[in-house]
């Protein structure tokens, strides 16, 4: 176990409770903050869950992964493992949502795999998360057309790749998927509450319904990101692929009124800094800012790439690409006390980070998917755990306090 070395702003986040909202001191005079640079940002808290957590009784899992060891963990699992972490949201009570992926990485590999909300309660003093609970993603009023995996109708990742999440004020949750893309409503209970709804225009190789179409998005390139906006109006999820036809690294980002459970006819394009890189989440600030976590696929020593870009859809060229500011470096952030048992310098250094949440206007609290078991960031040869860091910025966002509050 790492020592934990924490100042009273995360000791703060640790008890659930939210920093006061600063001031904002980088605003250019437009009101977008987006042209002044953030400098250094820093580590203020760590927290780390296990690779080996599984769900208490739960069903064995893995079976397709064959039965050699794969970074030191030997498949077929016991139970449902707790990891994969796509989507967060925090419950304003010391504790998180986080949602599972997909499963072990493709549709072939997932099926004993069961979809699922699970609920994280971090503690920064002690440098441990727990898992507490959650909930199992199901369809028992068969709003899916298509043949689904299990007679019981609980959903697999042979079924769904779930990679962005957002939780409603009535506690329902908007996830988003990879294999239509679609975006699927639950219940908090976890049940699907209406049709999948699909992308027009765009299907992906493992949407059901191609019917031995053309795909126009390569393979799990769907809704990595989704952001619910500050008046709780409208999604926005943002492709990680790029669609047939658009320009090399050009993402489209859509807009979804809840109201009218339809696309609007407002899209943006938000442009990755390398053809190869991905994004892993996005979250609202405000009505027009996001923030938007971009990396490359290395890991370990190899990562170069791991960022979070404040963007403006207010500011964009005549392609639609909207502006963006780098926020934090997570391959470089600053760690005076030493937080989490690490050196001056820390190094966030996973293949997928796919998690942002805005704990107050000038902290983030950032996770990884640590795709188990086969990702090995943190330690080579070793499956990474799933880490839980917060972040503290060199300056305020300027961000509506409904995204955080």
């Amino acid at each position: 176990m790492r020592r934990t070395m924490i100042g009273l702003g995360a000791a703060v986040l640790a008890l659930g409770l939210s920093a006061p909202a600063f001031a904002d001191h980088g605003r250019d005079g437009h009101g977008d903050g987006a042209t002044v640079p953030f400098g250094r940002a820093t580590l203020t808290g760590f927290a780390s869950l296990p690779a080996e957590t599984f769900v208490p009784n739960s069903e064995p899992s893995g079976a397709l992964l064959g039965t050699a060891p794969i970074n030191g963990v030997t498949p077929p699992f016991a139970g449902q493992p707790v990891q994969g972490f796509s989507g967060v949201a925090r419950r304003h009570d010391g504790t998180f949502d986080v949602l599972s992926d997909n499963g072990y990485g493709n549709k072939a590999n997932s099926a004993d795999f069961l979809l699922r909300i699970q609920r994280v309660k971090p503690d920064f003093r002690t440098g441990v998360v727990r898992a507490v609970g959650g909930v199992d993603l199901s369809d028992p009023d068969r709003h899916v057309t298509f043949p689904l995996t299990r007679s019981d109708r609980r959903l697999t990742g042979a079924d769904f790749d779930v990679e962005s999440m957002v939780r409603n004020p009535d506690g329902t949750y908007w996830i988003g998927d990879e294999f239509g893309p679609f975006l699927l409503h639950f219940s908090p209970s976890g049940s699907l509450l209406e049709a999948p709804v699909a992308l027009p225009g765009v299907q992906a190789p493992e949407n059901p319904y191609l019917g031995g179409g053309t795909p126009n998005l390569a393979r799990s390139k769907g809704f990595e990101g989704m952001a619910r906006a500050v008046d709780g109006r409208r999604l926005y999820p943002l492709l990680e692929g790029t669609v047939a036809g658009d320009p090399a690294g050009a993402l489209r980002m859509y807009e979804f009124d809840l109201r009218k459970r339809a696309y609007t006819d407002r899209r943006w394009v938000y442009q990755l800094e390398a053809p190869g890189n991905s994004i892993g989440d996005m979250i609202a600030v405000d009505r027009d800012r996001f923030l938007v976590i971009e990396r490359d696929n290395q890991q370990g020593d190899a990562a170069q790439f791991k960022r979070v870009y404040l963007t403006d859809t207010r500011d964009r060229d005549r392609d639609g690409k909207v502006d963006k500011t780098q926020v934090a470096d997570l391959l470089d952030l600053a760690n005076p006390k030493g937080v989490g048992g690490f050196g001056t310098t820390f190094r966030f250094p996973f293949q997928t980070i796919e998690d942002v949440v805005i704990l107050d206007d000038s902290t983030l609290g950032l996770l990884n998917d640590n795709n188990f078991p086969f990702s090995s960031g943190r330690t080579p040869g070793k499956a990474d755990p799933d880490e839980f860091i917060t972040v503290r910025l060199s300056r305020s966002l300027g961000a509506d306090p409904r995204a955080y509050r």
